[in-house]
């Protein structure tokens, strides 16, 4: 193996280790910055509350289709 893969191998141990620690630093910060994980707090339960917006649409529309679907047997044993 030459010495400039050996190198570029090593390189890229050190920056993929260097952003690993950062994610997990940032992810697990101390609780003197609380600040940081407030803000990721608040973009978290702002998801969460799209979510439940798309959730609850998706479920109207299920519901006024079911009942639809009902209507168009009721119709049709009727006649």
């Amino acid at each position: 193996m030459s010495s400039i893969k050996v190198l570029l191998g090593a390189l890229a141990g050190l920056v993929i280790g260097a952003a690993a620690g950062a994610l997990t630093g940032a992810l697990f910060a101390p609780s003197k910055d609380k600040r940081t994980r407030k803000i990721r707090l608040k973009k978290g339960e702002a998801k969460v509350e799209v979510l439940k917006e798309k959730f609850d649409q998706s479920l109207d529309s299920i519901t006024e289709r079911f009942k639809e679907e009902v209507s168009d047997l009721i119709e049709k044993e009727a006649s």
